[in-house]
């Protein structure tokens, strides 16, 4: 087990070095025109792809960086280049993340793979749990599966929402109810592969920001994938729901982590870490244009109210990142969330980030509400860190029911 620091090993330091220079060198120069298009970003995802960033070894060395700085690490500096293209280049991770933390070994080396493509034929993956009346409330899912045991496979039926990637993805991981009478402890997690019939896209949305990244409708129906395509396998879900039923009779009160949470819990540090990198960005925008604006004679920087301003958003930008890589060793090395450390990373770095780009906007005035300066996308593509994976006011929930060991609603 490593142990807990915050200094980066000199590999470490190389591999950021590496990214930061792929999001300034690529990413910065096409954030604006990809931000109007609202488009996914296809030969930038080509471009990463080429280098390795966008590729199952580059996510595997950091997912598995015994320090658990890896994927934060990486994350905040895409981020750092643009949010809507990292989304874009980032996206399959969630999927990918889906079928390690519920997936057999044999899914995970068969389907993991066919989510990235190649270097010349870039694919992606889509994690699909929302639904049009079931966001934070898992327990309100509607799409059902239904096991055809004639044929060994399993029909979907139902409608997902704000799916990223949904409907371009080659590999689309879908939650849905097994069991309705079992709640969220009903739910199971399958692989809907490659042009399955039955899966079409829906709406796509027009977003505020992250308009690179493409946010979809995906609807199942009646979609029948393999038996083998349930995550887990047959065996393993029979036994959890049984045990379910059981606590069920029983009274019990043991939590049983449903499909999507079980992701939900292993990504939100990670989004925490993107949070921090846009508001990293910003915060820099803002710095280097107070130092270089003046008014009066002088820089803005003299002026004690926008000097406080910089020191605050610095302030807060450091004690977001502790947060995460905290969060992030602690998973790593296997220590419990006893205070809901990854939910308290992502609460607080993805406020920060609200603050600190609605703050470099007022510090560049004028200018930092056009569309000539960063800053305003920056400020645009935050307001998501807040809601997607889990609100702010679903992660405050989590925090005050695992600190008081009461049912807080």
């Amino acid at each position: 087990m490593a142990e807990f620091t915050m200094e980066l090993n000199d590999d470490q330091k190389q591999v950021r070095a590496w990214i930061h220079g792929f999001a300034a060198d690529v990413m910065r120069p096409a954030a604006a025109e990809w931000d109007e298009r609202e488009e996914t970003p296809w030969p930038v995802i080509q471009e990463a792809a080429k280098v390795g960033i966008y590729s199952l070894d580059f996510y595997a060395q950091q997912f598995f960086d015994p320090t658990g700085l890896g994927i934060p690490m990486a994350m905040e500096e895409l981020f750092w280049g643009d949010a809507g293209i990292a989304l874009s280049i980032v996206g399959t991770g969630l999927a990918a993340i889906g079928v390690v933390a519920n997936g057999t070994e044999e899914q995970i080396g068969t389907w993991i793979p066919q989510m990235y493509g190649t270097p010349d034929e870039v694919k992606v993956a889509a994690f699909c749990s929302s639904e049009p009346d079931a966001g934070s409330d898992v327990g309100s899912m509607r799409t059902r599966a239904v096991y055809d045991q004639a044929k060994d496979e399993w029909v979907l039926n139902g409608t997902k929402t704000w799916a990223t990637n949904g409907g371009i993805a080659n590999v689309h991981i879908v939650v849905a109810v097994v069991d309705p009478e079992l709640g969220t402890k009903g739910h199971a997690s399958f692989i809907v592969p490659p042009g399955t019939p039955g899966l079409s896209q829906g709406q796509k949305f027009k977003k505020h920001g992250i308009r690179a990244s493409h946010t979809a409708e995906v609807v199942l129906e009646d979609v029948r994938i393999p038996g083998n395509c349930l995550l887990g396998g047959k065996e393993k879900l029979d036994e959890r729901l049984a045990r379910a039923r059981e606590r069920a009779r029983s009274g019990g009160g043991e939590r049983v982590k449903n499909a999507a949470m079980a992701t939900f819990e292993a990504s939100r540090p990670a989004v925490g870490a993107m949070a921090v990198g846009t508001a990293r960005a910003a915060y820099e925008v803002a710095l280097d244009y107070a130092k270089t604006r003046t008014q009066f004679g002088r820089p803005i920087i003299d002026n004690q109210g926008v000097a406080f301003q910089l020191a605050d958003m610095r302030t807060q930008i450091d004690a977001a990142r502790l947060l995460v890589w905290r969060a992030s060793w602690m998973a790593v090395a296997g220590r419990p969330f006893e205070s809901a450390e990854g939910s308290m990373s992502k609460l607080f770095a993805s406020e920060v980030a609200k603050k600190v780009t609605a703050q470099a906007v007022q510090i560049l005035g004028g200018n930092g509400f056009t569309r000539e300066y960063p800053v305003e996308r920056m400020h645009r593509d935050s307001a998501i860190y807040t809601i997607f994976e889990g609100t702010s006011e679903i992660q405050r929930l989590v925090i005050a029911r695992t600190i008081s060991g009461m049912p807080i609603r």
